[in-house]
């Protein structure tokens, strides 16, 4: 039992002094833990359930997600599962690179402020451009949205998703 209490202070105290060293990634430790979802947009309203680790030494963040849609009367039920791999480059830039069970395979450039986060693609090819935010609204409380703009107006981002994540300790309010 005392090697065991021992492994885990020994694995705080080392993931504690790998964020105090500046990681570059350290802006998204507001995201980091498992939250519960809710939200609607365009493929209705649903439920998911969102996970981001640090992985790889403290070098990546994982984001996995699921998202269960029910059936409406215009679409069948559906399921939604992606994961996002999140790095820094050499030069301190985060970017991130996602993949999805549709098959889709998007690469954003990530800009931080004050519990932001921005993830903004190039043109993709044949679908347009994508931006992805998430905002600390308080502690515990994240809200999301994912924009697309055509590749004809790729500043004319429109809200495609908004959902709100709750990390399961968050207080009621």
């Amino acid at each position: 039992m005392r090697i065991l209490v021992t492994f885990v202070l020994a694995a705080l105290v080392s993931t504690a002094a790998a964020r105090a060293e500046g990681s570059p990634l350290a802006p998204l430790d507001f995201l980091l833990g498992s939250w519960e979802a809710t939200g609607g947009g365009a493929p209705g309203s649903g439920l998911g359930s969102t996970t981001f680790e640090r992985k790889l030494g403290n070098k990546v963040v994982v984001r996995t997600n699921h998202a269960d849609y029910p059936a409406s009367k215009d679409r069948p039920a559906s399921v939604h599962d992606d994961l996002m791999v999140i790095y820094a480059t050499s030069d301190g830039q985060i970017h991130a690179s996602y993949y999805d069970n549709e098959g889709h395979v998007i690469d954003y450039t990530v800009e931080t402020a004050d519990g932001s986060a921005v993830f903004t693609s190039g043109n993709v090819p044949g679908m347009g451009k994508f931006r992805l935010t998430y905002k600390q609204a308080y502690a515990g409380i994240v809200s999301g949205r994912f924009e697309i703009a055509p590749a004809s107006d790729p500043q004319a981002f429109k809200s495609y998703l908004d959902w709100t994540m709750k990390h399961p300790t968050a207080p009621s309010r």
